[in-house]
């Protein structure tokens, strides 16, 4: 049982790992959050007007497919970056009860699986992730949580005034909530996404504009962190939320530019 405060807001909380157990096997809290955050998204998919002309049942699909390979791509992405342990301890490659996974990893692998899915169903791909995109950052702002009841993704420490309360090997500190920085920041982007799903303008804006968005905000926030994975003497979430800012970024201003010249021509002929 962990104690975790938040000075500034004067409160405290005893914070637990376990939810709960079932045939003596214990069921981490941050479990819950992500399965919750799924099944919060797959609602919220399945009660929205249907969009691009995605069937429901292609979104399930497409779910259980997600988890799978997003799941192995967040371990993947992790032991990458941390290659001297796993090298020497090969047996905890598998030890996913000990953590490590990394969003970037399960965005990329998961991406990548439902990508080769729909073009082997010949389902629009850029419909299809404008359709789900949204509802990723849902379910991403819900499975954050899932870092409160661990005691992790904080950051450096601050005086702020959110700031958080937290016992570490070096003894007391008070931290950057940054797991809730990106819960609120996910959650806006979500709002966002909604919004403009309703106007797009293009195929491809959507999830265009989410990778934007989020890896706009990853690049800040992993400058705060206190636990980043590091590539020689960088962040490597900084690096490829760089990298995936200045491509959405040119993507979306080829397509911008695009519309202007079609709405100049239109006018052209209707003169």
């Amino acid at each position: 049982m962990n104690v975790v405060t938040f000075p500034g807001l004067n409160l405290s909380f005893e914070v637990s790992k376990v939810a709960f157990s079932i045939f003596g096997i214990s069921i981490y809290k941050y479990a819950v959050c992500i399965v919750f955050g799924i099944v919060l998204a797959l609602i919220l998919c399945k009660f929205a007007k249907q969009k691009f002309d995605i069937k429901y049942n292609e979104v399930l699909v497409c779910t259980v497919l997600g988890i799978i390979f997003g799941t192995i791509g967040a371990r993947l992405y992790y032991i990458i970056f941390n290659l001297d342990y796993y090298s020497q301890n090969v047996s905890e490659i598998f030890n996913f009860r000990n953590g490590g996974l990394a969003i970037y990893g399960g965005l990329i692998l998961g991406a990548l699986s439902i990508y080769i899915y729909c073009k082997a169903r010949k389902i629009n791909v850029l419909n299809f992730f404008d359709y789900v995109i949204p509802y990723v950052a849902i379910a991403q702002c819900v499975g954050r949580l899932g870092n409160f009841f661990n005691v992790e993704a904080f950051g450096t420490p601050t005086t702020s005034i959110v700031r958080m309360g937290i016992k570490t090997v070096e003894g007391y500190m008070e931290v950057h909530p940054v797991f809730f920085y990106e819960c609120i920041a996910t959650l806006l982007i979500f709002a966002i996404l909604k919004v403009v799903q309703n106007h797009r303008k293009f195929e491809g804006q959507i999830i265009t504009l989410y990778c934007l968005l989020y890896s706009g905000i990853r690049f800040f926030l992993e400058g705060i962190r206190a636990d980043s994975l590091m590539m020689f003497n960088f962040r490597a979430s900084q690096i490829v939320s760089l990298i995936v800012f200045v491509i959405s970024l040119v993507i979306l201003i080829i397509n911008v530019k695009k519309l202007k010249t079609v709405s100049k021509e239109e006018n052209k002929v209707e003169e």
